[in-house]
């Protein structure tokens, strides 16, 4: 498309790609790996600080479990991406756990799966965009009163950049989580080096201590639970490959899987790294600032993150080089960690809508190959959460994590069922099955447990809302489903239903003898009907009065029928006409020609065409009725030629090229004998 004027969608997203380069936009595993893996490797910098936070609120003391709560959240790490792997070779078509549920568990499983996922990929963008601006602001406070319009302005920026296509996002965004992974690594690196030579690094709040509650037995334990549950934060995203296996290149299940292996490793080292250098620099990190006991200004400076103490301890001081490093990358990977969310939830939303439970449009792709509806939707969901929270992490994250093991204790069962239901089959390699049984059924039975933990620990947290939603959402798609079917009988091919309609009638509605008119004849006298008739609807006698002289002046020899409206309007009259001629003549079809003003500025659409507007609409309601607009260009409409020409209806949407439209010729139209 090499178009001389460029309208601000193109500078914004690009020229649109045709389908033939859809392979293109397929990924490999070097850019696979921060496109969907971005999500959980990023969790590094908010899950050990929820961690940290939760069990300050029994006091210092409590911080000595953080070990074994980390522990038990690698645990669940490595069972989860395990029984992903699963996953991905036994349902590599990009439905996931939806997928996975809805065959093997029946459509309420699988809405209950869709519904949680949409809800998590919602708030892994909100999580991401908070965390990440928190980070920004960690490292220069005075954007602290700027901190919902920047999260804002940085979703804006990632519908933007993924409404340019798959593999443009991907490589934005490769740099960035690569730069991540290395500076967080060399932190954890250097520290422990620190920490081997006696020079153990210690946090800007290692002097403070925390506002503790007292705890009982059960508190304790609760409390841990509630530990436990923050940090399995940690798990957010890991969906999300199985989500996206159609978008790696081929070998798909291959490198989907090692993909997979790639990002749980390198998640686990970096949850371990970051958890361990915060209990040995002693970080402390409170819900509320103010709880921090001996921080002067607490009331006045934005408590910095758990990343931002770290770096600053272990490079000597908030100024250093890596300092700024480490928080730039971090921000960075936090931002676009949103982009798993920004390719799960369309490709999610066009699964939902081949199978008719969401709209039609969330499947189609846009001038990039993308869903871009669903990215927009998605959009618009998190910014509106987002400012409802003011992009406060901590209010945030007690919302999330609720869906995602929703979505894994169903997707796991489901996988189980798939592996019972091979087993009696009858499959050549039974062992394999047996091997992929027991690992999905150890999954469910992890992340069944994890989910009951999170449910009572978060739920009067804020995570109540989750709990809200969802079945707003199931419902939502059970009565889309239900309206596609009841269409789908409607336009069904039926015995009962017969086409074969007799006569072919024309109508030009006529108001005033103008050339819009004239043109409206001639296009139906062109047409060669068996029969044609000018229509007034008559609002004013002397108008009418007048009309009729000039038609006689003009020798116009289609007959004028005067329809008289004693109540001013013309389409209640004329509908009225066509359906006792409808009466009369049996299955004739009716075509009536309307003209309509083509004007060249936006503002004219005000001034003109609004009556024929809504006579139309009238007319599409009259069985045996055809609307035919015949346009007449305004000389306004001069300055349409001078802009960029656009494509055909959808043409553009479809990446397809233009095609010349085959004409044929036709036979004189032969009149029937009566």
């Amino acid at each position: 498309m090499t178009d001389d004027v460029r309208s601000p969608k193109r500078w914004l997203i690009g020229d649109p790609l045709p389908s033939d380069k859809l392979d293109e936009q397929l990924l490999p595993k070097r850019l696979a790996l921060p496109i969907f893996a971005s999500d959980p490797l990023s969790s590094v910098a908010y899950a050990p600080q929820e961690l940290l936070l939760i069990l300050a609120l029994g006091g210092l003391a409590m911080l000595s479990f953080a070990p074994w709560v980390a522990a038990a959240v690698v645990l669940l790490l490595v069972v989860v991406v395990a029984s992903y792997r699963q996953l991905v070779k036994a349902y590599p078509s990009g439905g996931g756990d939806y997928e996975v549920a809805h065959r093997n568990l029946g459509e309420k499983a699988g809405l209950i799966v869709a519904s949680a996922l949409l809800v998590d990929y919602v708030m892994t963008v909100t999580v991401s965009v908070a965390s990440g601006v928190d980070n920004i602001i960690s490292a220069i406070p005075v954007l602290h009163e700027w901190r919902v319009e920047l999260a804002v302005v940085f979703v804006v920026l990632l519908v933007a950049v993924n409404l340019r296509g798959v593999a443009e996002s991907s490589k934005a965004f490769a740099l960035p989580t690569y730069l991540f992974i290395g500076s967080v690594l060399l932190m954890v690196v250097v520290g422990g080096i620190r920490v081997a030579l006696g020079d153990i690094p210690v946090a800007e709040s290692a002097d403070f201590t925390v506002k503790a509650a007292e705890l009982s037995q059960v508190g304790v334990i609760l409390l841990l639970l509630r530990a436990f549950a923050s940090g399995c934060s940690a798990l957010t995203g890991v969906e999300a490959i199985s989500n996206g296996v159609p978008a790696f290149r081929v070998p798909k299940i291959r490198n989907a899987q090692w993909t997979l292996v790639l990002m749980g490793g390198i998640a686990i080292v970096l949850f371990v790294g970051v958890t361990a250098l915060a209990l040995i620099s002693r970080v402390h990190y409170a819900e509320h600032p103010c709880d921090l006991v001996g921080w002067a200004e607490c009331a006045t400076a934005p408590q910095r993150s758990v990343m931002a103490q770290l770096a600053a301890a272990v490079f000597g001081g908030d100024g250093t080089i890596m300092f700024f490093v480490v928080q730039a990358t971090t921000a960075a990977v936090l931002l676009l960690a949103a982009n798993t969310a920004f390719n799960g939830f369309p490709l999610l939303g066009s699964v939902l809508a081949r199978d008719g439970y969401a709209p039609k449009s969330l499947q189609t792709r846009g001038d990039r190959l993308v869903y871009s509806n669903g990215v927009i939707v998605l959009g618009l969901a998190a910014i509106m959460l987002l400012i409802a929270y003011q992009a406060n992490l901590t209010q945030l994250i007690q919302l999330y994590i609720i869906g995602v093991f929703v979505s894994f204790t169903l997707g796991q069962t489901g996988m189980v069922k798939h592996w019972i239901r091979m087993l009696r089959g009858g499959v050549s390699a039974p062992r394999s099955v047996l091997w992929g049984l027991a690992i999905n059924a150890t999954g469910a039975v992890f992340t069944a447990t994890v989910l009951v933990i999170v449910t009572v620990t978060k739920f009067t947290h804020g995570a109540w809302l989750v709990f809200v939603i969802m079945p707003v959402l199931y419902l939502l798609m059970v009565r889309v489903n239900r309206y596609y079917r009841a269409v789908e009988s409607d336009l069904e091919v039926d015995p009962v239903t017969t086409f074969g309609s007799e006569g072919d009638h024309a109508i030009v509605l006529v108001g005033r003898l103008q050339k819009p008119t004239l043109k409206a004849l001639d296009y139906a006298i062109a047409a060669r009907h068996e029969s044609l008739e000018a229509v007034h609807c008559s609002i004013d006698d002397d108008a009418t009065a007048l009309l009729e002289r000039q038609w006689a002046e003009m020798n116009i020899r289609v007959p004028l029928r005067v329809v008289q409206s004693p109540y001013r309007d013309i389409s209640d009259p004329l509908i009225a006409y066509l359906k006792s001629r409808h009466e009369a003549h049996g299955s004739e079809v009716m075509t009536v020609y309307l003209p309509q003003f083509i004007v060249g500025h936006w503002w004219e659409r005000l001034l003109h065409n609004h009556k024929a507007r809504r006579i139309r609409h009238k007319l599409m309601l009259v069985h045996g009725v055809t609307v035919a607009l015949v346009p007449w260009l305004l000389g306004s409409s001069a300055a349409l030629k001078n802009r960029t020409p656009r494509p055909l209806p959808g043409q553009e949407r479809r990446g397809e090229p233009v095609r010349p439209v085959v004409r044929r010729s036709l036979p004189p139209a032969r009149r029937r004998r009566r």
